[in-house]
């Protein structure tokens, strides 16, 4: 197969003005943020030393400058913000509401769809499922592993092979658990897990194909990429504890397991609950497992890739759009009960 440069060379165009305007815009940016506050640190600079050699009072800078100011430093977010995610969110409303081809309008019916198709059903089942034992099981995991490896012997090493999988992106953590659950007839097994069956005396199955199994083994992957950033913002906060209390404990005659539920785990709360918060976040917007281990199929699917499926494979905006709204509405009380959580540490 030849490559004709003459054919491709719109496609280059397109890249190359993509690259000129990301280079625009994220350096016209940074230089504007260096330049700007340079000059009025000097300016500002040149008045104290003015006003000193004159014995002058220091000038104030007036609060209509400084809102001005500040108003300058959060514009380029706000503008970023607003063409990355307030934009793109009305938009993806307002398709939800129409129908496939968004040229007319059919109100709730993408979201009655949603409810009454059994299919997706077992979609919304499924994210449940996720949402629900992945967090839980993850901080779990990450919070034995933080616990037993605290002032061990080998604590960096035992903590850098927990934290590995987190380096290890999800397409290629899903691609490595693929190769365990692997089945090959009835000859020799290559998958880890079915050659552990055979050698117990067991039949080998097809593991990703039987439905609910496939679905909880799928979720064995996230939890085995998620335990170990667990065990580190654990880690740190067990660490944190501070010495006098423990010592304190243990004068008092507190048993190891008293120890943990009466000062570890009161201690460590904040520290949980953002774990738990953040691994419900990612939890819910999960996609890559499930698209490279079963591609949705055998009853796995779930929103995220559900919404993936109708938008772009089946050609379905308003469903799709409605999934998307949804997803979106399912993150907003998590992340509502997170910020309530973090002002009430800061007045506490």
């Amino acid at each position: 197969m030849e490559f004709d440069f003459a054919e491709e060379q719109p496609k280059f165009l397109m890249l190359m003005y993509g690259l000129i305007a990301f280079v625009a815009v994220v350096g016209g940016l940074l230089l504007l943020l260096d330049v700007v506050p340079a000059w009025f640190a000097r300016r500002r600079e040149a008045q104290l030393v003015a006003a000193s050699a004159s014995g002058a009072p220091l000038p104030r800078r007036p609060k209509q400058r400084e809102g001005l100011f500040a108003l300058f430093f959060m514009l380029p977010t706000v503008l970023l913000l607003t063409i990355g995610l307030v934009v793109p969110a009305i938009r993806t409303t307002l398709l939800s509401l129409m129908d496939r081809d968004s040229n007319e309008w059919v109100g709730l019916a993408n979201y009655s769809w949603m409810f009454s198709e059994s299919s997706i059903i077992r979609v919304l089942t499924n994210s449940l499922i996720w949402v629900i034992l992945v967090p839980l099981v993850a901080t779990g995991f990450g919070l034995i592993y933080a616990v037993l490896v605290d002032k061990a012997r080998f604590e960096a090493v035992a903590k850098s092979l927990i934290f590995l999988p987190m380096a290890i992106s999800f397409v290629g953590a899903s691609i490595i658990w693929k190769f365990v659950y692997a089945y090959r007839g009835d000859g020799d097994q290559i998958g880890l897990l079915n050659h552990i069956v055979v050698s117990l005396g067991g039949e080998p199955k097809q593991w990703l194909l039987e439905s609910p199994l496939n679905t909880l083994l799928l979720i064995v992957i996230m939890i085995w990429i998620q335990a170990g950033f667990a065990m580190v913002v654990l880690s740190a906060a067990i660490k944190a504890i501070p010495g006098d209390i423990v010592e304190a404990a243990r004068l008092d005659g507190v048993s190891p397991w008293q120890m943990f539920w009466q000062i570890t785990m009161p201690t460590i709360r904040p520290a949980l609950i953002v774990v738990v918060v953040t691994l419900s976040i990612a939890t819910l917007k999960v996609f890559d497992i499930v698209r490279t281990a079963t591609n949705g199929n055998y009853d796995t699917s779930v929103i995220a890739n559900e919404m993936y499926n109708q938008a772009f494979r089946y050609g379905e905006n308003g469903q799709g759009s409605a999934l998307a709204v949804f997803l979106f509405i399912l993150v907003i009380p998590i992340v509502i009960y997170q910020i309530r959580n973090l002002r009430q540490q800061r007045e506490g």
